[in-house]
């Protein structure tokens, strides 16, 4: 038996805790708001002798409308279409519900193994419920708490009858030790992760993206919650992209979960290589759009900005200017960002994006060798000498790259701590112009005393 283990049951049964649990870290929102998961998220369990890939997803309802509970059932039904075993959890706690038996028997039709789970099996309330989990037809429960780790020796008992004996995938030190290979990286998936206000289109464009309704979309404002990561590629070259919740001005977000939802999007940024920023064309450019952008340039990460709904604009001239010129007043940091008009809905231009995301990768990947940089420095020192300070001219002996991704500079420099930030702000457009660096985060990091390596 191969496949996906696929955790279901109804909504507020633990099943994003099991899936945690079992994954080995806290990947997915776990809050007492029922409906927290609506995307289903795929992760790598490792359970005693087992490693196999688990699914999360969203609780089910008995709904079958065009509604926001219709269409997560919609994501659940298509997991379930991947499953290898489908891991049914319900309340031991509360007992069985009759949506419960509902959803038990439409399991049942599906053809997929079933291990029913008893979630919450932690002290004596908990044994009625237990018991009652018989009732379902699905063979014997497993009493389990998610969140205490009890129960897991014998859920692995039972999914190891089931799944088939695959060799265990690469391990993560393996995947560390390569990750400290040389700087060609073109095997390994560029996490790109999409990102901006709630209700500009972010959803709508992972799906077009991926051809598929991968991800819940809807005119509902915040139906994103949590970040969701899909393996994807374009042209050959693998990708994961990452869905993220809507981000507001911070004094809006006020409720646990809406914070939580915040700080997923957020470390979503800080561990992608390259974002986009998609941004509604009919309303371009919000002070929240900029906040975002400045966020992603401090991360140091590529930023994409990507115009969306394209084909609702009418005059299309008038607001390509006026974002450019919003732009090169308020995010000054990077000059002429990466900037693409797309329509999702109609997948225009969809290509172009993605082109331009490795365009841009290539640029926040590029190193600059130390020779051409020092000329270059000789060069901007004579047209521009550095102040005199307490009438002493400050004197740049040295620059050499230290790092890329973005590209990180360090110049050593005499009284580097009183070289005004206008003088550094020249250095950094000449570097920027001087070796084709556009778009980019560009770090320039001060050193005291002589050339080291004179």
């Amino acid at each position: 038996m191969t496949g996906n283990v696929v955790i279901v049951g109804r909504p507020n049964v633990g099943k994003s805790t099991l899936f945690n649990r079992l994954v080995g870290r806290r990947e997915a929102l776990v809050h007492d708001t029922p409906g927290v998961t609506r995307d289903r998220r795929q992760g790598t369990a490792r359970l005693g002798r087992l490693t196999f890939p688990v699914v999360d997803t969203a609780g089910l309802e008995d709904v079958f409308d065009d509604s926001l509970p219709a269409r997560t059932r919609q994501q659940t039904e298509r997991a379930l279409g991947d499953a290898g075993v489908a891991l049914f959890v319900v309340d031991a706690r509360t007992g069985l519900m009759p949506v419960d038996e509902a959803f038990a028997d439409w399991l049942r039709r599906q053809g997929v193994p079933v291990i029913v789970v008893a979630n919450k099996c932690e002290g004596r309330a908990a044994e009625a419920g237990m018991l009652e989990a018989h009732a379902l037809g699905l063979g014997e429960p497993v009493a389990l708490s998610a969140e205490h780790g009890l129960g897991l020796d014998t859920l692995e008992e039972r999914l190891w009858d089931l799944l088939s004996r695959d060799p265990e995938p690469e391990s993560d030190e393996a995947a560390e030790e390569d990750d400290e290979g040389p700087d060609d990286d073109a095997g390994r998936p560029i996490r790109l992760a999409i990102v901006g206000r709630p209700n500009v289109g972010k959803s709508t464009l992972v799906n077009a993206l991926l051809t598929e309704d991968r991800v819940v979309t809807g005119p509902e404002p915040g139906v994103t919650r949590d970040a969701v990561e899909v393996p994807w590629s374009f042209e050959g070259r693998p990708f994961v992209l990452i869905d993220t919740a809507g981000l507001r001005r911070r004094a809006r977000v006020q409720e646990t979960l809406e914070r939580m939802s915040t700080e997923s999007t957020r470390k979503a940024i800080r561990l992608a290589q390259a974002v986009i920023l998609v941004v509604d064309a009919t309303a371009p450019l919000e002070k929240q759009d900029l906040t975002i952008a400045a966020h992603v340039v401090e991360e140091g990460r590529l930023p994409i900005i990507a115009l969306s709904k394209w084909d609702l604009v009418d005059d299309h001239a008038a607001v390509l200017r006026s974002v450019r010129e919003r732009l090169e007043i308020s995010l000054p940091q990077i000059k002429a960002p990466f900037l693409v008009t797309v329509s999702a809905v109609q997948g225009l231009r969809l290509d172009a994006l993605m082109r331009t995301v490795l365009q841009g990768y290539e640029v926040w990947n590029r190193r600059v060798g130390t020779g051409p940089l020092n000329r270059w420095l000789e060069e901007a020192v004579a047209q521009h000498p550095p102040p005199v300070v307490k009438g002493r001219r400050l004197k740049l002996r040295y620059v050499t790259q230290i790092k890329s991704r973005p590209p990180t500079f360090a110049l050593w420099a005499s009284r580097a701590e009183e070289i005004p930030e206008s003088y550094l702000r020249y250095l950094g457009n000449g570097l920027r112009q001087g070796f084709d660096l556009p778009g980019v985060p560009i770090r320039l990091t001060l050193r005291k005393g002589k050339n080291p390596y004179a």
